[in-house]
C-alpha cells in the first residue's frame, strides 16, 4: 500500500471515529432531555432545596409617652408562580395586569411583562421575579386587588416576599443612643446593641429551593416555623425634651467651634434620662452623633472643677467646717511639693470663706482645705469617695459604660501632688453620666439613685420586664453636710462663676468645670469645659450636665461656654414643664364674682371691670398689665415689654399674645383655643436668643 494511500485511510477512519463520537454525544443529550428528564429535574430540584431563616420582626423603641423612636417598617418585594393560576384567570387578567405593572414599576413595558410572565408560564417555572424595587404595605394591599394578584397566593400565585427596614420617625433625634443596626438586623450601638436580645425575636424556618440566577424562593409544603416577632422597650426619652437639648448643644458647639459636647438631662426623683444628646465635629463640618460621649469611655475624663463638690462633701464630713470659715488663697500661686497651682484669677484672691472657696473655684483654696485636713491621711479621702459612689461604674443599662478612675496611696503613680490635684478634679477620670449621679442625689436629699434609661420590655400591651429605680447609695452624706453644699451650689449662680445664668424666674443649683486638656503626659491649652446642676433649687425635678470639649472662640470657661447651655435648656424646660410653675398663680378667679380677666391691654380690662362695677387699681403706669385679685378688687401689675425682652403673654387672648410677640419680630405657631396657658420661650428671655415661640392656647 503506497504511502498516500495510508494516510487517507488514517484521515477516514479518524473521521468515522469523531463523527460516532458526535451521534453519541446527541443521543445522550436527547435520553437525558427526553426518556430520564424527570428523574433528574426531581434530583435538581432536591439538591437545590434548603431549610433557610425566616427573620422575625425587629421589636419598636417608643418614648415616654408611647412614640415611636425606632420601628421597623415592612416592605416587599414582588414575585409569581405563574403556573398557579387557571387558564381563565390568566387570560382575563395578563393584559391588565402587566400594564400596571409598567405603570407601577416604570422599567419594563405593559408588553415585556406579558411576554415574561407568558414564557415562564409555558416553561413551567415556578418562581419569577417580577422586579427587585420594594414596595411599601399600602402599596402591597392595592397590588392585592390587582387582576390575577386577587386570587391570592394559591389561586393567583402572586408572592410578597417580606423585608423589614428600620425607620426613626424623629430622624437623627438621639440617634447614637437608640442606636442602628447591621445588615443582619443586629444591634450595632446604643439601645439596638445594649438590648438586642429582646428587639431581634427568634427567627423561623421554612424551605426555600434555588432557582436560576441564585435566587431562593420558598416552598409551602407545611413545614415552616413562623419566626417570634422582637420585644418592645419603653425608654424614659421625652422627645421634646430630647429636642430643646439637642438643639441648645447643636447651638453652642457651632457657636464655640467646639469638638463635641454632651447633654444629659435626669429627673432628680426618679433617675430618668430624659434627654441624651452627643455632638461631634464631622471632619468636612457641621456636627453629628458619632460616640456617646456621656457614657461610654472615651468621655471619662479629668471632669476639672465639677469634681469640688465632691471634695467638698469629705471635707464637710470629716472635718467641723464652716461655710463662713476663712481660708488665705494668697496671690493666686500656691506651690504644693515641687508643683505650682494657680487660680484663674490674675492676682488671686486673697482670703475667701469656704463658701467663696466654691462660688469662685478657687483651686487654691479647695486644695489648700483638703491638704490640711487629709494630707497625713489621704485614704481617708478616698474611702468618702468609695463611700458616695464614686470609684465603681454606675451598672448603667447601656453597654460600654466608662469605669471611673480614681486612684489610691497605694497606687505607684500617687505622689505628693496626687491629693491636692485630686480635689480639684485632676488626676481622676469619670464620665459626664456619673458627675451627674453626684449633682442628683445631692438635689435628691442625698440619695443617690442610678440613672434609668430603659422603663420596660413588652409583649404589644403585655409587660414582660420592668426595669426600677434602684438604690446606689441611700445617704451620700449627712443631712448636715447636705445643707452646706445646697446653699454652696446654690451661691454659685447666685454670686459666683455662674452668675451669668442666675434667673428671677425660677432658682438653680450648680457648678462650673474647666480642665485642661492632657497631651503626651503635659497640660496643654485646650480645655473641657462643664457645668452640672438641677433646678429649681429650692424644690428639685431635674438635674442636668452639659459638657463642651475644646471651645476655640476665645471662651474657655465651663461659665462661658456650658452654663449658658444649661440654662437655655433649663429655661425651655421650665416653660415646658406645667408642674414647675403656675402661668396664673395669684391671678385666681372667684366663680361668681370675677370674669375670666388674665393679662392684656390695660385700657381694655380696665374698661370691661368699669363697665360691670368691679373695682380695679394700676399699682405702675403701664400699657400692657397682669391681673391679681386682692380681696374684692383687681390690681394691675405692670407686665415687662422691653424690646428686648420676651413678654409674659400667659394669660392674655391670641389676639393680644401676637400683637405684643409679632412686634418683636418672633415667629409665632399656636395650638387650641381660649387664653395664652403656655409658651415655649420663658418670660424675661432675650429676644435675640429666640426667633420661634409656640403658645399653648385653653
Amino acid at each position: 500500500m503506497s504511502f498516500k494511500s495510508t494516510i487517507l485511510l488514517r484521515v477516514r477512519v479518524a473521521y468515522l471515529v469523531a463523527l460516532l463520537f458526535s451521534f453519541a454525544i446527541i443521543y445522550k443529550i436527547v435520553e437525558i432531555q427526553n426518556l430520564d428528564g424527570g428523574k433528574w429535574k426531581k434530583k435538581a430540584e432536591n439538591i437545590g432545596l434548603q431549610y433557610r431563616n425566616v427573620k422575625a420582626t425587629r421589636g419598636n423603641i417608643y418614648s415616654d409617652n408611647g412614640s415611636l423612636l425606632a420601628t421597623s417598617l415592612p416592605f416587599y418585594k414582588v414575585a409569581i408562580d405563574p403556573s398557579l393560576p387557571s387558564d381563565r384567570v390568566f387570560n382575563n387578567g395578563i393584559n391588565e395586569l402587566s400594564e400596571r405593572l409598567a405603570r407601577q414599576f416604570r422599567d419594563y413595558s405593559a408588553t415585556d411583562y406579558k411576554r415574561r410572565i407568558i414564557d415562564a408560564r409555558q416553561s413551567g417555572r415556578r418562581y419569577l421575579a417580577l422586579n427587585r424595587q420594594e414596595i411599601n404595605y399600602q402599596t402591597k394591599k392595592q397590588m392585592s386587588q390587582w387582576p390575577i394578584f386577587e386570587e391570592g397566593r394559591m389561586r393567583g400565585g402572586v408572592i410578597f416576599e417580606k423585608v423589614d427596614k428600620r425607620f426613626r420617625p424623629f430622624s437623627y433625634l438621639g440617634y447614637r443612643t437608640i442606636g442602628t443596626i447591621n445588615e443582619d438586623d443586629r444591634g450595632v450601638v446604643g439601645l439596638e446593641y445594649s438590648f438586642n436580645k429582646d428587639l431581634m425575636g427568634r427567627n423561623g424556618k421554612a424551605l426555600y429551593q434555588k432557582i436560576s440566577g441564585g435566587t431562593w424562593k420558598p416552598v409551602y409544603d407545611g413545614t415552616e416555623v413562623k419566626p417570634q416577632n422582637g420585644l418592645d422597650i419603653v425608654t424614659t426619652i421625652n422627645v421634646d425634651l430630647q429636642d430643646v437639648a439637642e438643639s441648645a448643644l447643636l447651638k453652642a458647639l457651632t457657636h464655640n467651634d467646639a469638638d463635641y459636647g454632651c447633654v444629659v438631662v435626669m429627673e432628680v426623683a426618679t433617675g430618668e434620662i430624659k434627654a441624651i444628646s452627643n455632638l461631634s465635629k464631622r471632619n468636612g463640618g457641621g456636627y453629628y452623633e458619632n460616640y456617646n460621649y456621656a457614657v461610654g469611655s472615651q468621655g471619662s475624663r479629668e471632669p476639672g472643677s465639677t469634681f469640688k463638690l465632691a471634695s467638698m462633701i469629705a471635707l464637710f464630713e470629716e472635718a467641723s467646717v464652716g461655710l463662713n470659715d476663712s481660708v488665705q488663697t494668697g496671690d493666686g500661686t500656691m506651690k504644693f511639693y515641687d508643683q505650682v497651682m494657680k487660680d484663674h484669677k490674675p492676682g488671686g484672691y486673697g482670703t475667701l470663706t469656704v463658701q467663696q472657696v466654691f462660688e469662685k473655684s478657687s483651686n487654691i483654696g479647695t486644695a489648700k482645705l483638703i491638704e490640711d485636713e487629709f494630707g497625713d491621711k489621704p485614704q481617708t479621702f478616698i474611702d468618702y469617695l468609695t463611700s458616695m459612689g464614686l470609684t465603681k461604674p454606675l451598672g448603667f443599662q447601656l453597654i460600654g459604660e466608662g469605669r471611673p478612675y480614681i486612684k489610691s496611696p497605694a497606687d505607684s503613680t500617687w505622689s505628693g501632688v496626687s491629693l491636692p490635684w485630686m480635689s480639684h478634679g485632676y488626676e481622676l477620670t469619670m464620665t459626664p453620666l456619673h458627675t451627674l449621679a453626684l449633682y442628683n442625689a445631692v438635689a435628691n436629699n442625698g440619695r443617690m439613685i442610678q440613672p434609668i434609661l430603659v422603663k420596660g420590655v413588652m409583649s404589644a400591651d403585655k409587660t414582660i420586664e420592668t426595669f426600677e429605680t434602684r438604690v446606689i447609695n441611700k445617704k451620700i452624706c449627712s443631712q448636715i453636710t447636705l445643707n452646706k453644699v445646697r446653699e454652696m451650689l446654690e451661691g454659685v449662680v447666685e454670686r459666683g462663676t455662674a452668675q451669668n445664668i442666675n434667673d428671677s424666674y425660677y432658682s438653680i443649683a450648680g457648678k462650673t468645670g474647666t480642665a485642661k486638656h492632657v497631651k503626651n503626659g503635659k497640660y496643654i491649652n485646650k480645655y473641657y469645659t462643664s457645668f452640672a446642676g438641677y433646678f429649681p433649687a429650692d424644690k428639685p425635678k431635674y438635674s442636668c450636665i452639659v459638657v463642651i470639649d475644646n471651645p476655640k472662640k476665645f471662651r474657655i470657661y465651663g461659665s462661658d461656654v456650658s452654663a449658658p447651655v444649661f440654662k437655655e435648656i433649663a429655661d425651655k424646660i421650665y416653660a415646658l414643664d406645667v408642674e414647675l410653675n403656675d402661668p396664673f398663680e395669684g391671678q385666681e378667679v372667684v366663680e361668681g364674682i370675677f370674669p375670666v380677666i388674665r393679662a392684656g391691654e390695660h385700657k381694655d380690662l380696665s374698661l370691661i371691670c368699669n363697665t360691670i362695677g368691679i373695682s380695679n387699681h394700676l399699682t405702675e403706669e403701664s400699657d400692657w398689665v397682669k391681673a391679681r385679685i386682692n380681696n374684692n378688687s383687681i390690681d394691675w401689675s405692670k407686665l415687662d415689654t422691653k424690646e428686648s425682652v420676651v413678654p409674659d403673654v400667659r394669660g392674655m387672648t391670641l389676639r393680644d399674645a401676637l400683637y405684643l410677640l409679632e412686634n418683636k419680630k418672633l415667629k409665632v405657631t399656636y395650638s387650641g383655643n381660649g387664653r395664652v396657658t403656655q409658651q415655649s420661650v420663658v418670660p424675661g428671655s432675650n429676644t435675640n436668643n429666640a426667633n420661634e415661640i409656640n403658645l399653648t392656647l385653653g
